[in-house]
């Protein structure tokens, strides 16, 4: 079977992205890892498919797989090379438009200077809506890992994120702790792991362990949720720049009740076909 694919990257969080649209789409968890593999595959952090929607209102249906080949909710990069990618591919000539994912519904908006804001819906930090067993639902709680305890929040962006505070994101034990926090049993859906360095009180500095694939160079909804968690631990005010290792997205939300807005660059590689 050939599948055609277009490589696409969100400040280096890549993704292979397939139209779902024109041809049918169907694959299993070991060829989703096949694409995935950066040696014998096509390699990115991320699988993104498009789909027509499933109901009224809606202009297309946005899945995600992980490098491991499994399914998740939500994803803050490849929701903004998914709208330069319908573009792109002449799939609608909107602006604006309305994506139902796994958990949500989200407004990806490309704008006139190339970039693309992304309405990302409301946070949400109850533990079960993470989920994260938990008798608290206090902005920060203690973790126990590796024997010592760590300050986290909690949070949804539509996917689970657990954000703590660092000194130096440079120096985080990113590699030690994060497979650690991601697969700790108190996430039983596991859990995105992120590392918040505080710059000033409309910058920060993040690296993210992903569920699923490791550290990647970005990470949109992990951005999302350290500013978020940022704003509500004090330490932040909207909007927020977050400096990934990758580059820079921005960041606004206005409290309680209020979406959170993505900003920034999605970016076409090339295209190609492939034989599974």
């Amino acid at each position: 079977m050939k599948l055609k694919f277009t490589k696409m990257h969100g400040l280096g969080n890549d993704f292979v992205v397939l139209d779902g649209v024109r041809q049918p789409v169907d694959l299993t968890p070991a060829q989703l890892r096949f694409l995935a593999d950066r040696h014998f595959g096509i390699g990115c952090d991320q699988i993104l498919l498009v789909e027509a929607p499933t109901r009224p209102g809606i202009d297309f249906r946005y899945r995600i797989f992980n490098a491991d080949g499994g399914e998740v909710e939500q994803c803050g990069n490849g929701a903004r090379c998914f709208v330069r990618f319908v573009h792109e591919q002449g799939l609608t000539g909107k602006s604006e438009i309305k994506v139902e994912t796994r958990n949500g519904v989200i407004g990806p908006r490309l704008e006139a200077n190339g970039e693309v804001t992304v309405d990302m819906g409301e946070p949400r930090f109850s533990p079960a809506d993470i989920p994260f067993v938990s008798d608290s639902d206090a902005v920060v709680q203690p973790l126990a890992v590796a024997g010592e305890d760590v300050d986290i929040s909690v949070v949804s962006m539509g996917n689970p994120h657990a954000v703590q505070v660092v000194a130096d994101v440079d120096s985080a034990p990113v590699a030690v702790q994060g497979p650690l926090i991601e697969n700790h049993p108190q996430f039983p859906q596991r859990v995105n792991v992120g590392f918040l360095q505080v710059v000033d009180r409309h910058a920060a500095r993040l690296r993210v362990f992903e569920r699923g694939s490791g550290e990647t160079l970005a990470c949109g909804t992990g951005a999302c949720a350290a500013a978020v968690a940022g704003i509500r631990r004090g330490l932040l005010a909207s909007p927020v720049r977050i400096g990934t290792r990758g580059g820079d997205l921005n960041i606004a939300w206005d409290g309680p009740g209020q979406p959170v807005l993505m900003t920034g660059p999605a970016t076409t590689v090339f295209s190609g076909e492939i034989e599974l």
